[in-house]
């Protein structure tokens, strides 16, 4: 099944989607992954996507949409994948159909995590990455065994540029106007599922797998 997953900033997208990789053998393509990795081997599309990112903007649709339409085309999507991260925008929606449809992919299944504003703010704050293999922790409620070093590969744990609260603010005020129509172009087209992200880890999660269960 090919799925996608939306939710604002700091919603969970990036813990459940790992959880929905590996209960359903998923591959995992999540835009920052991929232009994070741009900026760590310093390519020339990774420079200019910096610039962007340190401020809490999004990357232009021409960087975004060169990585996934060349992601989307290797052989290991073919058995299935989970999209996190894109499309944000109506525009980059329109492209990821033309990807869609040049690739014969059918999108299955949009899960829409919703979460309020002030539990928003708690877990962007709080989140810790690790600089090595980009293992995601939180303070609060994921914190490694051991403060500042990372659980699977020892490497330093950092506050990312664009988890404060100021960066957050911009980062929100774009979703709204960008992102959430993006419901509005899939209603009809694609079956979507609204979860409330304001829960542990496993409930949240048990909530999407009662779902998804439905469809494998």
């Amino acid at each position: 099944m090919n799925l996608l997953i939306m939710g604002a900033p700091g919603s969970g997208k990036g813990t459940m989607s790992e959880r929905i990789i590996a209960e359903y053998d998923l591959l995992h393509i999540s835009t920052g992954d991929l232009l994070r990795q741009a900026v760590k081997e310093k390519t020339p599309t990774g420079l200019k996507a910096q610039e962007y990112m340190s401020q809490g903007h999004l990357v232009p649709d021409e960087i975004i949409h060169d990585l996934i339409s060349w992601r989307l085309s290797q052989d290991d999507a073919k058995k299935g994948f989970l999209m996190d991260g894109y499309p944000r925008t109506l525009a980059q929606a329109k492209d990821f159909d033309n990807i869609c449809q040049r690739l014969n992919i059918k999108l299955d299944m949009i899960i829409q995590l919703d979460l309020d504003e002030e539990v928003i703010a708690k877990r962007i704050t709080g989140r810790r990455v690790c600089k090595n293999c980009g293992a995601i922790y939180h303070i609060d409620t994921k914190p490694s065994k051991v403060a500042g070093v990372c659980d699977e590969c020892g490497g330093e744990l950092y506050t990312r540029a664009d988890d404060t609260l100021e960066s957050l603010k911009v980062r929100l005020a774009e979703y709204e106007e960008s992102t959430r129509p993006l419901l509005d172009h899939y209603d009809g087209q694609v079956k979507i599922e609204r979860i409330d992200g304001d829960g542990t880890i496993d409930s949240v999660f048990a909530s999407i797998k009662s779902i998804l269960d439905g469809i494998r």
